[in-house]
């Protein structure tokens, strides 16, 4: 139990410090502000710099393919169309539980619009008991839950694929097949945790979501991964570059300890959304960038390129692959599906928050689960089924 008597005296501190903080990061904003005017006029130099030196540069940035004061409207979607989302949740495996194993469920969303067809929601469970799928990846060093995490996020992106190309293929009249249709995910495109893993477990991941993708790009169906509180600096990054005293964007002979507070890291802590708040209106995008993770060249001929919106609530993240972004109709048509999701939501897209509610596994969901499970293994003629001590005390109090 959380003793508020106790907590109450540290309230000061926090709050004198939150204010301070305040401060400093209007004073952060404000010289992003000035070099974000500075790089404009200098913008093809600072891309060729940057190309030049990449090999040498040791932080992330993003390439700018747009002029860094690009605000776009953001078309109104038509009346028809078609939005598709998923999204995944687990049970994790626990030594406490009846048995140890894990399920994955990956809910599923098909929402049509102006076309009298009925909605999909609904969602895939799939149970790992398995010896293979339980302790494989402990060869490699990953712990089993982290493993799961992994694996979702595959099946997300294949069920997803299979979904779209269903949905658009369900009716072959002329009229259906050109209603625009949308796929989204909730978050990055740019799987980070991928750099850590070794090959051979790189190799179960990566290759079952780029093909996902590529079906999507030849089914003509748009992609698009779409992050709330973003917390990414690639396009503050950028702005190092003018921010650099040297004559060249060195990293590695003048800064190589990025660690330390460098000439060039004026801007840290801010984030790119918090530039981005000053520069667009509801309903704007700004300029498209190429992001240039490292864990993209894995990714063959599918980089991925994103933009900041003015989604009304909050500055939105929006992540697509090179094969959405090079195609304009299809982008600024996909924007518009996106920005009128988030309007139905009230702030957040309407497809992706029923996708998380269908696949969510609450606590009677997990009870009924181990339930079940239990009387399986009882009709197995397994003895001693149940959860241990820890587990059943952890479920209530007696003091």
């Amino acid at each position: 139990m959380l003793d508020l008597t106790k907590l109450t005296a540290q309230m000061q501190g926090l709050s004198q410090h939150l204010t301070q903080e305040a401060v400093a990061s209007r004073h952060r904003l404000e010289l992003a502000q000035k070099h974000l005017q500075d790089a404009l006029p200098s913008q093809l130099e600072l891309v060729q710099k940057q190309e030049n030196w990449r090999d040498r540069i040791l932080f992330a940035n993003a390439t700018p393919v747009e002029p860094l004061n690009t605000c776009v409207e953001i078309q109104t979607p038509p009346k028809m169309h078609t939005v598709i989302a998923t999204d995944g949740s687990q049970i994790a495996p626990s030594h406490h539980e009846i048995a140890y194993c894990y399920l994955l469920n990956i809910g599923r969303v098909v929402l049509h619009y102006g076309q009298n067809r009925h909605p999909l929601l609904d969602s895939l469970p799939e149970i790992f008991y398995r010896p293979e799928d339980l302790y494989a990846s402990r060869q490699w060093g990953i712990r089993t839950e982290e493993w799961m995490s992994f694996r979702r996020t595959a099946s997300e992106t294949t069920v997803l694929a299979e979904l779209a190309c269903s949905a658009k293929g369900g009716h072959r009249d002329k009229e259906t097949e050109e209603v625009p249709t949308l796929a989204m995910v909730d978050g990055s495109l740019i799987y980070w945790f991928l750099e850590q893993l070794p090959f051979d477990a790189r190799q179960q991941i990566l290759p079952p979501i780029l093909e996902a993708w590529r079906k999507l790009r030849d089914a003509k169906i748009p992609l698009m991964g779409y992050l709330s509180a973003a917390r990414n600096v690639e396009g503050i990054n950028f702005l190092r570059l003018v921010a650099c005293p040297h004559p060249v964007p060195d990293c590695t002979s003048f800064c190589p300890n990025q660690q330390e507070k460098v000439p060039c890291k004026i801007f840290e802590p801010l984030r790119d959304t918090a530039l981005w708040s000053t520069q667009l209106k509801p309903g704007q995008r700004g300029p498209l960038w190429r992001s240039n993770a490292r864990i993209l060249d894995l990714y063959e001929d599918q980089q991925i390129y994103f933009c900041y919106i003015h989604v009304g609530a909050e500055i939105a993240r929006i992540e697509v692959p090179s094969w959405v972004a090079k195609d304009t109709d299809m982008f600024e048509r996909s924007l518009g599906l996106m920005l009128g999701q988030v309007q139905k939501g009230y702030g957040y897209p309407v497809a992706i928050a029923e996708a998380h509610n269908q696949a969510v596994v609450k606590g009677g969901d997990k009870a009924r689960f181990f339930s079940l499970l239990e009387r399986q293994m009882i009709r197995a003629g397994l003895k001693n089924v149940g959860t241990s001590y820890k587990e059943a005390r952890k479920r209530g109090s007696i003091a």
